[in-house]
C-alpha cells in the first residue's frame, strides 16, 4: 500500500472551501478532515495553499491518428498534466474519424501507452453512421460530437432528420451528445460574399460566421433536445445572441447545457488586430460586448462547463491569410492557470472554477464520484496552486508541438505547484514527471444525478 496526506490546506469544494487535510491510499481518497492519519508515505504540506480536484478537460483535439505533425497524444496529455488536468476528453474529428467502433478501439489502445493523464474518448454522428450508435457505446465512446457547420476535419453536418434520431438514441443510452452549434448555409454565404466582396482582413473571418448562425443552430437542436428528452452540451458557446438562446431553452425544459472558453472570455475583435489570422477560431472570437456577457453567464449558471477547445496547429498553417488559414489554437495546459488567475483576482471564485472544470463535465460525461470532486472514494486527483506566486505564460513551458497561443506572454497571478493523479505526482510545478493515464469509462448512474 501507497498512502499521501496533503495537510493543511483550502480544500476547494463547487460550494464551499475548507482548510484540512485529505488522505488516500492507492490513489483512492479514504479520509477529509480530522479523521485523516498522522502521517503517510508521502507527506504535502499545503499551508495557505488551495487543493482543488484534479480538472477534466471536456474539449480537447489531440489530432492523432493523423495530424500527429500538429500534436500527438503524448504531447496533448503532458500539456494537459502540466495545466492541472488530470482528465481530457478527446474529439472525434481525426484521421480518419472516430466514427465507428474498431476506431474507438484501435484509439484507446494507443492512447493506453502515450497517456499522461485519464482520458475519455467521443464518437462522432453524421449521417452515414447513425445505425453504430449503440455499438460506438458499447465500444467506450465516453459522449458524441456533432458538427452542425463547418470546421477542421470537414466532417459532414448531418440533416436533421438524423440529429433527432441520434437524439432519442441517447436518451436510451443515456449519453450526452455534444453540439458544435453553427448554422451550415448561414456560414457558407457570408463566407462566400465577404470573398467576393476582396475582404481579406482577419476580422472578416468573425462576420463570415455571425453570431445568428450561432443563435440559430442553438435554438433548433434545443428544440430537438427538448421533444426528445436528450441531455445535449453547447460546445463554445460565443455570443451574446448564443446565450440568451441557451437561456430561453433552458427556460422552456430543455436539458440543455453550454460551455464556453477562455479565448472567448479573455479576447475580443480587438486580438485580430494584435495577432492577425493566430485567433483564427470556429466559432469566432467577438466583441467585447460578447466577452463581458460570457462572464455574465458564468455568474448567472447559464454557462455550465468550461473547456479549452485546445486545437494545436502548425504556424505555416496559421499563416495562410484570413480564408487559408487554419480554424484553432492551444489551450489544454493554459486554461487552468488563466482561470485560477482570475479567481485569485478576485472575478470568480475558486468554488465557481471547480464546478465548471470538474464537477460538471464528470456529471455530464458519466464519471461524477470517480472524479470530479474531492470526496471519500474518489480518485486521488488534486491541483495545488499557490496564489502568492506570479507566474508568465512562456513559450518554452508549453509542451504542445504547436506555439499558437495568445496567452504567450501573459503575467498571471497564482501557480499551478503540484498536479497529481490518483495519488501520484504527474507535475511538480516545473516539469512533468511520469504517464500513468487510464481510460474513463462511463457510469451511467451518475449521468442520473442533478447535473
Amino acid at each position: 500500500m501507497t498512502d499521501l496526506l496533503i495537510k493543511d490546506g483550502y480544500l476547494v469544494f463547487p460550494d464551499l472551501t475548507l482548510r484540512s487535510n485529505v488522505y488516500s491510499e492507492d490513489g483512492v481518497i479514504k479520509a477529509i478532515g480530522s479523521s485523516v492519519p498522522a502521517s503517510a508515505d508521502r507527506v504535502i504540506d499545503a499551508f495557505e495553499k488551495y487543493v482543488l480536484p484534479g480538472a477534466v478537460d471536456e474539449h480537447v483535439h489531440c489530432r492523432d491518428p493523423g495530424f500527429t505533425y500538429k500534436e500527438d497524444f503524448e504531447t496533448c496529455t503532458e500539456s494537459a498534466a502540466a495545466g492541472g488536468i488530470t482528465a481530457v476528453l478527446d474529439m472525434p474529428n481525426d484521421l480518419p474519424p472516430t466514427d465507428d467502433p474498431s476506431r474507438l478501439n484501435e484509439k484507446s489502445e494507443m492512447f493506453l501507452k502515450k497517456a499522461y493523464v485519464d482520458f475519455g474518448l467521443y464518437g462522432v454522428l453524421h449521417n452515414s453512421n447513425i445505425e453504430k450508435f449503440e455499438s460506438m457505446v458499447d465500444a467506450g465512446a465516453i459522449a458524441f460530437k456533432i458538427y452542425m457547420g463547418p470546421s477542421t476535419g470537414n466532417i459532414p453536418p448531418p440533416n436533421d432528420g438524423s440529429i433527432i434520431e441520434a437524439l432519442k438514441k441517447s436518451v436510451k443510452k443515456n449519453i450526452t451528445v455534444v453540439f458544435h452549434a453553427e448554422n451550415e448555409k448561414i456560414v457558407e454565404f457570408f463566407t462566400e460574399k465577404l470573398k467576393s466582396s476582396g475582404r481579406t482582413d482577419p476580422r472578416a473571418h468573425m462576420e463570415a460566421r455571425p453570431a445568428i448562425a450561432e443563435e440559430e443552430a442553438i435554438r433548433r437542436v434545443s428544440l430537438f433536445a427538448e421533444r426528445t428528452g436528450a441531455r445535449i452540451l453547447i460546445a463554445h458557446v460565443s455570443s451574446v445572441e448564443g446565450l440568451n438562446a441557451l437561456k430561453e431553452a433552458k427556460n422552456y425544459g430543455a436539458d440543455v447545457y453550454g460551455e464556453t472558453c477562455p479565448h472567448y472570455l479573455f479576447l475580443d475583435e480587438t486580438a485580430y488586430d494584435k495577432y492577425g489570422t493566430l485567433v483564427k477560431i470556429n466559432p469566432p472570437v467577438r466583441t467585447a460586448a460578447d466577452r463581458e456577457a460570457l462572464w455574465k453567464g458564468i455568474e448567472s449558471g447559464t454557462i455550465t462547463n468550461i473547456g479549452s477547445d485546445h486545437a494545436p496547429h502548425t504556424l505555416e498553417e496559421k499563416s495562410k491569410g484570413v480564408w487559408n488559414s487554419a480554424s484553432g489554437i492551444i489551450g489544454v495546459q493554459t486554461v487552468l492557470p488563466l482561470m485560477l488567475s482570475e479567481a485569485a483576482k478576485g472575478r470568480i471564485t475558486m468554488n465557481r472554477i471547480v464546478s465548471l472544470l470538474s464537477e460538471k463535465p464528470a456529471k455530464l460525461f458519466g464519471f461524477y464520484g470517480k472524479k470530479g470532486i474531492i470526496s471519500v472514494n474518489s480518485d486521488a486527483d488534486f491541483v495545488i496552486f499557490d496564489p502568492s506566486k506570479e507566474f508568465t505564460i512562456k513559450e518554452e513551458w508549453l509542451y504542445s508541438k504547436s506555439k499558437n497561443s495568445p496567452f504567450i506572454g501573459w503575467k498571471l497571478r497564482g501557480k499551478i505547484i503540484l498536479t497529481l493523479l490518483r495519488g501520484k505526482e504527474i507535475y511538480d510545478g516545473e516539469k512533468v514527471l511520469e504517464k500513468n493515464g487510464k481510460q474513463i469509462k462511463r457510469q451511467p448512474s451518475f449521468n442520473k444525478m442533478n447535473v
